[in-house]
């Protein structure tokens, strides 16, 4: 690959929708446990991309971008396990 990452770390991806209006996030992981995955994904990356560049694991942040790639969104009413 001829470029580089940018991994900037998002809560919301995690977001159980199946009851009410909101989501709820009450099964992603505790920032104890996230941050070091997060900090191994860095890792990781940088062993295959030679620029990664990061965010700032539970800030707020802003980022601007265009996104012409596919979404993947599931959406599941029913709990599996």
């Amino acid at each position: 690959m001829n470029g580089g990452v940018l991994i900037v770390s998002q809560f919301t991806l995690y977001g159980d929708v199946r009851r009410g209006l909101r989501p709820s996030w009450i099964e992603a992981a505790s920032p104890e446990v996230a941050g070091p995955l997060y900090d191994f994904f860095v890792r990781q990356t940088g062993t295959l991309i030679s620029e990664v560049a990061t965010g700032s694991f539970r800030a707020m942040m802003q980022v601007e971008l265009v996104n012409d790639g596919p979404v993947t969104i599931l959406l599941d009413s029913k709990k599996l396990f």
